[in-house]
C-alpha cells in the first residue's frame, strides 16, 4: 500500500506545512481541519498513518484517538503537542498511540517518525488480519472439536483426551483430524504455534 498520511489539525498553516514537507519525500497526504470531520469520513480503509494535534477546537486529539481505538483501528497515530500538553500525550502513548512529537518539530525527525509508524502499522495490520482469520477458523469448529483442540493444546494424547471426554479413541482421532484440517495445520506443533503467534491475548 502506498504511503498515505492523514493530517488532523485545526491550524491550516500546520496542515499545509506538513503536507508540503511530506510531499517532498513522495508521501501523499489528506488534510482534515477537525477531529469531527475526520471521524465523519470513517472508515478510510487506505489509512497508513495519522498525524494529529493534541489540542484542537472541538474534539481533542486524544478524544479522536479513543474513538478510532473503539472502532478497532490499528493505524498508528503520531501526536503533535505543545510543551504544556506533553503529559496528555504521554498518557495517550501508554494507551497505544505510536508516538508524539513536540512543536516546533524538526522536519527530518517527523518524516522519519512517520515512515517508522507506517512500517509498524503494516505489521499491525497483518497481525490483525491473521487474528481475524484465526477467529474465523475457531468459529468453524463444533463444540466437541473445540474441546478436543483445547486438550490437544495442553499436550494431551488421544487416550488421555478420550478418557477425559468419555469418548472412544477413534472418535478423538476423527475430531483431531477435523480440527487440524479446519485450523489449516498439519500437526499439534503447528497448531500450538498458530494459536500462540496469533491468539487474542498476543500483544504487538
Amino acid at each position: 500500500m502506498p504511503a498515505l498520511i492523514d493530517i488532523v489539525d485545526d491550524e491550516e498553516p500546520i496542515r499545509d506545512a506538513l503536507a508540503f514537507l511530506l510531499a517532498s519525500r513522495d508521501i501523499e497526504t489528506r488534510l482534515w481541519a477537525s477531529g469531527e470531520e475526520f471521524l465523519a469520513a470513517q472508515p478510510l480503509d487506505d489509512m497508513t498513518c495519522i498525524i494529529m494535534d493534541v489540542r484542537m477546537t472541538g474534539m481533542s486529539g486524544p478524544d479522536v484517538y479513543e474513538r478510532l481505538h473503539a472502532m478497532g483501528s490499528v493505524v498508528p497515530v503520531i501526536f503533535l503537542t505543545g510543551h504544556a500538553d506533553v503529559p496528555v500525550a504521554v498518557r495517550t502513548l501508554k494507551a497505544g498511540a505510536f508516538d508524539f512529537i513536540e512543536k516546533p518539530f524538526n522536519d527530518n525527525q517527523i518524516v522519519d517518525l512517520a515512515l517508522s509508524a507506517i512500517a509498524a502499522g503494516e505489521i499491525a495490520q497483518a497481525n490483525a488480519a491473521s487474528r481475524r482469520e484465526l477467529d474465523s477458523r475457531r468459529a468453524s469448529l463444533s463444540a466437541r472439536e473445540a474441546e478436543v483442540m483445547d486438550l490437544i493444546l495442553t499436550g494431551a494424547m488421544n487416550k488421555q483426551i478420550a478418557d477425559q471426554l468419555g469418548i472412544a479413541i477413534r472418535t478423538v482421532e476423527a475430531h483431531r483430524e477435523k480440527v487440524l484440517g479446519k485450523m489449516g495445520v498439519r500437526n499439534a506443533l503447528e497448531l500450538a504455534a498458530l494459536t500462540r503467534d496469533h491468539g487474542p491475548d498476543r500483544k504487538d
